[in-house]
């Protein structure tokens, strides 16, 4: 088991736009090589070449491949969470049925795609060497998600549009529903076994309408 250094690079005196562009180049260039590649074929010098900057310059922004990598973890599936949990509240009487549709096939978009699929795979992968790995993925990924829908839930609940006692349950619950089947499919048996968004709106559907008949208030 390796302990992942994550200590923050040190400061550069560059102008900061011009540093940020830097940085932004090594993440996509560094998220290419790493998931292509896997961990241990990725090189600094790679990466380096990719985006354009010196070896020197990478190293400035993070003190190591380690940090590196974990960035990437935890950009990538911080982005495919504010996909997910950037939507206004329901209206009041607003339709619930089609809120929580929305919510189900939008986090189901967000998450069961080719580059997250790699991603959880090099993790797991990864994740018997540096446990932080998995620890950013769950906080910033399925963590993340349940506690947003948890709270979510319990909003709704105090509108009396849900009966629910548990909420942090409710939201668990609902994302097994939604999530099980098209994640462990696409995790297991590849990128062609990821379904199609007509697919995703009809299992978001069918999802819902179990949730709503444990949880529905009608």
């Amino acid at each position: 088991m390796t302990k992942l250094v994550t200590a923050k690079a040190e400061v550069t005196d560059e102008p900061p736009n011009r540093s940020a562009r830097k940085r932004e180049a090594i993440l996509d260039a560094a998220t290419e090589v790493f998931l292509r590649d896997g961990y241990l074929g990725t090189s600094m010098d790679e990466i380096a070449a990719l985006s354009e900057v010196s070896k020197q310059t990478v190293y400035k922004h993070f003190v190591s491949k380690e940090a590196l990598f974990v960035e990437i973890v935890g950009t990538m599936t911080t982005r495919a969470g504010d996909a997910v949990h950037t939507e206004v509240e329901l209206e009041d009487g607003g339709d619930l049925r089609a809120y929580l549709e929305d919510y189900a096939y939008r986090q189901l978009v967000a998450v069961v795609t080719p580059r997250v699929m790699q991603l959880r795979r090099l993790v797991i992968g990864e994740v018997v060497r540096f446990p932080e790995l998995g620890r950013v993925l769950y906080e910033r990924g399925p963590l993340r998600a349940l506690t947003a829908l948890a709270a979510t839930f319990e909003r709704l609940n105090a509108r009396r549009l849900l009966k629910v006692d548990d909420p942090m349950t409710a939201a668990s619950q609902f994302n097994w529903l939604v999530m099980s089947q098209p994640l462990n499919q696409a995790m297991l048996l590849g990128d062609a076994a990821i379904p199609t968004p007509a697919w995703m709106r009809r299992h978001a559907v069918e999802g819902v309408g179990v949730f709503l008949a444990a949880y529905g208030r009608t």
